[in-house]
């Protein structure tokens, strides 16, 4: 279960670099995520095997001097609502300033663990300077410098002491499903046309982070937990840069299930920030369902289901094995359909081959068409294994595993899919040495 730290502070500090080294220095266990509003301000990190995600605010701030102090503040106390902990950075170049006290008068009033961290000292004289922020009140200041990585093992090493001190409770063995999207598409009104009507059918269940809320469903044949989504939580009281908040909540919702279902506002479309949600569902492994809400607003043609779900395909390409449902809440239309299909999603999101079917079926394909030869080398594919992962990943050993390109990965997941039932789940590539 993924912690989320976020670095605020006022810009210029130094956010992005410090966010970039710890997003990017750890490639092997590190994958970068896109955000829901702009690329890399959302990242997956690892410290000594603890796995969090980073969020760097900096890159949601609407720059025009007016809203400028305003934005940052509102930045900050949504960062104090999502995160589990906080890195407020300071720079030791600039000295104190008064958009720094800002952000410590609204830090102080939090009980989330924060991090005081005094950036750009990259050298002995500095960390003396770095004293005068003991000033804001927020305890100890951390010195380091994101350019050259000083001081960031040591600061680490804090943060992560933080992390574990989670406790993990059990969870009822079912599926967890989120309901995702942008603001306003319907997510509210399908957790209450699902629960609504079924109060008497709906157990809350502790979560296993300090912000999560499940709640168990368990009627028409289904059993699963609804994750802490729109209309399940109060909302902080805070006038919210929507789109920061959107992606706060996606975050926390998608790492704490193991099935999506995407809403799309049928009238808007599917646009740049549903691509964006959909990433995230991806780049996590997450198994997806997108459901197309309002459609009873649309004026149809005989073909305007299949036209808007070949838009939406070819959007979401190259992962399209996804299934599309359309769906009105007022009318009820669909909804339970929407529900089989995550089932199905589900299921397909563990389904597991075994070695010898695997190897039977694809090595003759793999034969047929084998990876293009680079250099004069051609590439030989030996053996094949599923690995014992959450999601669908497998493993091709052969000889020169560096010179495989993502087109044959791409054909390789096709076939996979041809053959096996993998729809709406995330499958992964790797090519190894044998």
């Amino acid at each position: 279960m993924s912690n989320i730290l976020a670095i605020v502070g006022r810009p210029n500090v130094g956010k992005s670099t410090f966010f970039n080294r710890l997003t990017e220095t750890r490639q092997a266990i590190v994958e970068e995520t896109s955000g829901v509003t702009r690329d890399r301000h959302y990242g997956k990190a690892d410290w000594n095997g603890v796995e969090f995600s980073v969020i760097d605010t900096g890159g949601y701030v609407v720059n025009s001097d007016d809203v400028f102090e305003e934005e940052i503040r509102k930045q900050v106390q949504l960062a104090i609502d999502e995160a589990d902990a906080i890195v407020f950075m300071v720079d030791v170049k600039a000295g104190l300033m008064g958009m720094d006290e800002d952000v410590a008068n609204v830090l102080r009033k939090t009980k989330k663990d924060i991090f005081l961290v005094a950036n750009k000292v990259d050298n002995p004289d500095r960390i003396n300077e770095a004293g005068e922020f003991y000033e804001l009140g927020l305890g100890n200041v951390f010195s380091i410098s994101s350019i050259n990585g000083s001081g960031t093992g040591d600061l680490l090493d804090e943060i992560v002491k933080v992390f574990d001190v989670k406790k993990i409770d059990e969870l009822p063995d079912v599926p967890k499903f989120a309901i995702i999207g942008r603001p306003n598409v319907g997510k509210s009104s399908l957790v209450n046309a699902f629960l609504g009507d079924e109060r008497n059918i709906v157990t809350p269940v502790a979560g296993t982070t300090r912000d999560s809320v499940y709640t168990r469903y368990n009627s028409f044949g289904f059993d699963f937990l609804l994750v802490d989504t729109a209309g399940l939580r109060k909302k902080g009281k805070v006038h919210e840069n929507i789109e920061f908040y959107s992606v706060m909540r996606s975050i926390r919702a998608i790492e704490n299930s193991d099935i999506c279902f995407l809403m799309v506002d049928a009238k808007e479309g599917f646009e740049a920030q549903d691509l964006n949600i959909f990433r995230l569902v991806e780049r996590n492994r997450k198994g997806v369902v997108i459901v197309v809400n309002k459609w009873d607003l649309i004026e149809k043609a005989s073909n305007t289901h299949l036209e808007f779900e070949n838009k939406i395909r070819e959007k979401i390409a190259p992962f399209s094995d996804v299934s599309v449902v359309f769906t009105s809440i007022p009318k009820k239309q669909r909804i339970y359909k929407a529900l089989e299909i995550g089932a199905e999603v589900y299921k397909n999101r563990s389904n597991r081959i075994s070695t010898s079917k695997l190897n039977e079926l694809l090595l003759p394909i793999i034969e047929k068409k084998p990876p293009p030869s680079v250099k004069g080398k051609y590439i030989k594919i030996k053996y094949i294994t599923q690995l014992k992962t959450a999601f669908p990943a497998f493993v091709f050993f052969c000889n020169f595993p560096q010179y495989v390109k993502d087109p044959y990965k791409r054909f390789v997941e096709n076939q996979l899919r041809k053959h096996f039932e993998f729809t709406g789940a995330p499958v992964q590539i790797y090519f190894r040495k044998k």
